[in-house]
């Protein structure tokens, strides 16, 4: 029997590989943040954002609900399997999937451009009928992404069993500099505020055309990077003894997770885009639907993205070795190391981001297409998300980790709870506050039902593999938290004597400084790791 490797040298190579991640990310983001700025200031939050970003959410949608979960939730873990029992390590295998991972795209994608008008009827809530129109217009193009997006998830998969983690997360920045420069040319030629009403078909086309070509760079450099790996693709139609049915299996109830987190949405676009055209249309006329949650939560996902991301792809692939060879000390070891690392880096950072989120978000979005009332709500619906910002990540660890053991099962029903504590909260909260601040009622919803079900998931994967610490681990939280209060009360009392972004800035650094001290002082020694990686990861 194999010894488990020391905590140390866990916790330093995870960090190694997720910087490499965290680093690529970082900057993808950063250009996904400035790709959301563009977006934003041509389209709106009001009429027009909504419908575009409608549009635009039905191709990602589907992909996850038909191909998505079998790529991220069981493909990895199945190609580690075969490339380390097949005699041809797993080569055969990874051609017969990308053949027909792409028939099946190519054809899922025909059939969902056809049926546009109906995919859009479904997430669009009370739109008007210019809306509409526009939406429908705009999903013909965008609903070609479903191909793209699907080829992207393959050729990441096969790029990640390869240990070759760098080109999945820094594509995606030449897609962004290409919706960047759609965005800027959209600006120029139709200018801030247009209407469903008012704009062109060429204009429209525009949009769509702009956002599908940036995938299709994307896909690109994926195809170069894993050519570069030496693999070599080949139409294989012969799937039988492949396993691919084995994945398949998985990958049922991989389905019925992704049907209950996409049912979750459309409640989310529904009752978003209901009160967000009640809301466009009022006196004060403020966005307040699809397009306010929507740029709220990219930038909820930054911290989560950047550190969170990172470091859960990087353990998958090790927890999934570890199950498969039944290391189950090693996987335990695993997951305790990526939950400290992440809850260490998470709490500080959720709590800054929920203080400063109402004035950042005025700074960055009040511009063009976006009045300051429209930004502000943008930065409401980000408060509310950022304080969920360490269940929803400790919910995904737990998620993985159930995939490492090869149980798609308990995911599935973790999801169901999660979506109907989603649909009740939302429900409520449509019908009890007012059009304005229904988004931000649904935003809290979405994050209470991950709470809930992060403390579902981590008494039952305590009880599958034999404890989790979860003493410990709370333990920890609590006294982090205990330690992130510098953070709030100094960032709150900044929040008091002024409105600007940068004294809110400067206050919540102070805090982060002390919450840094604070951890040390109590011996929390995975600070001390996050703190050694920072030169490297910051030049």
């Amino acid at each position: 029997m194999s010894s488990a490797p020391s905590p140390d040298r866990d916790e330093t190579s995870l960090l190694r590989s997720g910087s490499v991640m965290a680093m690529g990310t970082m900057v993808s983001r950063a250009t996904g943040f400035v790709r959301t700025l563009m977006i934003a200031a041509a389209v709106g939050t009001q009429l027009l954002g909504d419908a575009y970003n409608t549009a635009n959410s039905i191709p990602f949608a589907l992909y996850d609900l038909l191909l998505g979960g079998l790529m991220t939730g069981v493909l990895v873990p199945f190609l580690v399997r075969r490339r380390a029992g097949d005699d041809d390590g797993g080569l055969a295998t990874e051609q017969r999937l990308l053949t027909v991972a792409g028939i099946g795209l190519l054809v899922i994608s025909a059939v969902a451009v056809a049926a546009a008008p109906w995919l859009v009827g479904l997430y669009a809530g009370r739109f008007v009928p210019a809306q509409f129109e526009v939406s429908v217009l705009l999903a013909r193009f965008l609903l070609a992404q479903i191909f793209l997006v699907g080829l992207s998830g393959v050729l990441g998969a096969l790029l990640n069993v390869r240990a070759r983690f760098g080109a999945p997360v820094w594509a995606p920045v030449l897609n962004n500099l290409v919706i960047i420069a759609v965005g800027a040319m959209f600006l120029l030629i139709a200018g801030p505020g247009v209407a469903p009403e008012s704009i062109t078909g060429g204009q429209v086309a525009l949009l769509g055309l702009g956002t599908v070509a940036g995938m299709l760079a994307q896909v690109a450099v994926l195809a170069v990077t894993l050519l570069s790996a030496r693999f070599r693709w080949r139409l294989r139609l012969d799937p039988r003894g492949s396993g691919l049915g084995e994945a398949v299996r998985a990958g049922v109830w991989m389905f019925g997770y992704v049907c209950c987190t996409q049912l979750g949405f459309v409640i989310t676009a529904n009752l978003a885009n209901r009160s967000g055209a009640v809301s466009a249309s009022g006196s004060a006329a403020t966005g307040a639907g699809l397009s306010t949650y929507t740029y709220a939560y990219q930038l909820f996902q930054l911290p989560y993205a950047i550190i969170g991301v990172s470091l859960l792809t990087a353990l998958l692939p090790r927890m999934s070795g570890h199950a498969a060879a039944g290391r189950q000390d090693e996987l335990r070891s695993d997951f305790l190391t990526g939950a400290r690392l992440l809850m260490v880096a998470m709490v500080p950072l959720a709590v800054a981001l929920a203080v400063a989120a109402e004035p950042l978000a005025r700074l960055v979005f009040a511009r063009a297409a976006i009045s300051a009332a429209d930004a502000s709500n943008i930065g409401w619906v980000l408060t509310v998300l950022a304080v969920g910002l360490v269940p929803f990540t400790a919910f995904q660890l737990m998620v993985r980790t159930y995939y490492a053991l090869g149980d798609t099962r308990t995911p599935a029903m973790l999801a169901a709870g999660n979506v109907t504590v989603h649909a009740i909260l939302a429900s409520v909260a449509y019908l009890l506050l007012p059009p304005e601040k229904v988004v931000v009622g649904v935003a809290a919803g979405f994050m209470l039902s991950y709470a809930v079900g992060t403390l579902v998931a981590g008494r039952l994967l305590g009880r599958r593999v034999g404890g989790i610490g979860a003493r410990v681990l709370g333990g920890l939280l609590g006294r982090l938290y205990a330690a992130a209060m510098p953070v709030a009360v100094l960032g709150l009392a900044s929040r008091l004597l002024t409105s600007a972004l940068l004294p809110v800035l400067a206050a919540c650094a102070l805090g982060l400084a002390a919450f840094v001290l604070i951890v040390r002082a109590w011996g929390v020694e995975e600070i001390k790791l996050i703190l050694s990686r920072l030169p490297r990861f910051m030049r």
